[in-house]
C-alpha cells in the first residue's frame, strides 16, 4: 500500500468540511497508530550479524615466505570457523556453476570464483567477497625500527 504523508490527509478531511475537532482527532489516531506500527517493525528486525575479515592468500606454488603474493579479502560470521571459509567458497562456486550463467561461464579456480559468483550465491553460504580483484600482500616483521638520534 503507498505511504501517505499526515499533510495529505489532512488536506483531504479539510476540503470536505469536517469539523476541525473531528479532525484533529482522526490525525492524533493516524500518528499514533503509524508509531506502534513503526516500534512493532523495529522489534520484529533481527539483530544485524557481526563479521569479521578474513585474508584468503594465493599461493599456487607453496612458496608464501619466500615471494610477493596476492590474495582476497573475505568477510564471514564473527562466530563461524575461519577454516571454513574456502569450503563455503567452494560450494558457492559449485552452486553458481550449476546456474544458468555458471554452465556458460563455469569457475573453475578460487580466483575466478572470487571474481565471478554472484553476491546470491555467496550469502547463501554466508561469505562476503569484498575485493573480487586480487590485491597484493605485504610481508613484514611487525616491528617498528628505532628512530636513530641523527636529527
Amino acid at each position: 500500500m503507498a505511504k501517505v504523508s499526515v499533510e495529505l490527509i489532512h488536506e483531504v478531511l479539510s476540503s470536505n468540511e469536517l469539523e476541525p475537532e473531528v479532525i484533529q482527532k482522526v490525525l492524533k489516531q493516524i500518528e499514533e497508530q503509524a508509531a506502534a506500527e513503526a516500534e512493532a517493525e523495529k522489534a520484529n528486525r533481527e539483530p544485524p550479524v557481526k563479521k569479521q575479515f578474513v585474508m584468503i592468500v594465493s599461493d599456487p606454488r607453496g612458496t608464501l615466505p619466500d615471494e610477493d603474493y596476492v590474495g582476497w579479502v573475505a568477510q564471514i560470521p564473527e562466530d563461524d570457523n575461519v577454516g571454513t571459509t574456502l569450503e563455503k567458497l567452494i560450494r558457492a562456486s559449485y552452486e553458481y556453476n550449476i546456474s544458468k550463467k555458471g554452465r556458460k561461464y563455469p569457475v573453475k579456480s578460487i580466483g575466478e570464483a572470487c571474481e565471478a559468483v554472484g553476491a546470491r550465491f555467496l550469502k547463501e553460504q554466508g561469505i562476503a567477497i569484498k575485493t573480487k580483484i586480487p590485491v597484493t600482500v605485504l610481508k613484514t616483521d611487525n616491528k617498528i625500527p628505532e628512530i636513530e638520534s641523527d636529527f
